[in-house]
């Protein structure tokens, strides 16, 4: 599949608003998860369409809300500039109702984080700065897909993001301790000024709750007054079962 010569814009344009086919289920899911095409002005992108009528309710997350937290992480991926996720929409007209459309990624199932660390430490250090901003309880090895017609690494399923209590689950323990770069520092602080009264928190107000959008802004602040990676919580499950 040869890389997409549009840009993000261009993309959520097409998933927001173009025809949407639905061509199988995606086995494996945890929750209900579909390949679907979406069509626009002769335009075709392959997708995964999470509807919120196929989310398994959680004891720990509000009930019908992960298919917004994937939106919102792209938002927050966006903002700060990182690409760290696929183009992702959330629209209420799609075949099974509303949920969440993802760029699909074309990958190697065979490559995940701990295959791919060696040669992308510094894209994994913006993967950890990430995963602490947005709360990801849930990074497994499996979320890090190397694109391949885009030779580049990005994350998938966020649904489990942007809880108010702290409930960071990881693989990406590696850089614990260290110190987080300057730059990766300026964006993270861009991020926590535009929320939740900027430009990134209107965009977020429709997807996540005003408590959750003050714990994202806190969240930021605080990676960028302490400087490092945290450290895994004793006493915390710390690490995501499986891991990939």
């Amino acid at each position: 599949m040869p890389p997409l010569e549009l840009n993000p814009d261009e993309i959520a344009a097409v998933l927001g608003g173009g025809a949407v086919e639905v061509l199988g289920r995606l086995r494996y899911s945890s929750n209900g998860a579909f390949l679907v095409q979406a069509r626009a002005d002769g335009v075709e992108i392959p997708a995964v369409y999470k509807p919120r009528r196929g989310e398994r309710p959680l004891w720990d997350f509000p009930d019908g809300t992960l298919s917004r937290r994937e939106a919102a992480a792209y938002e927050v991926s966006a903002a700060l500039g990182w690409g760290v996720v696929p183009v992702t929409v959330f629209r209420e007209d799609a075949p099974f109702g509303e949920g969440a459309l993802q760029r699909f990624v074309d990958h190697d199932p065979e490559e995940h984080y701990f295959t791919l660390l060696a040669d992308h430490e510094d894209r994994f250090r913006q993967f950890a700065a990430f995963d602490v901003v947005v709360n990801n309880a849930d990074r497994k090895g499996g979320h890090c897909l190397h694109d391949l017609p885009n030779d580049s690494v990005v994350g998938i399923d966020h649904g489990l993001t942007f809880h108010q209590a702290w409930k960071l689950r990881t693989v990406i323990w590696d850089f614990a301790g260290e110190r987080v770069a300057p730059t990766l520092l300026d964006d993270v602080c861009r991020v926590s000024a535009e929320v939740p009264d900027g430009p990134l928190g209107g965009r977020l107000a429709s997807l996540l709750s005003a408590p959750e959008l003050a714990a994202l802004s806190m969240r930021a602040a605080d990676l960028g007054r302490e400087r490092r990676f945290p450290e895994p919580d004793p006493g915390y499950h710390s690490v995501p079962w499986p891991l990939v």
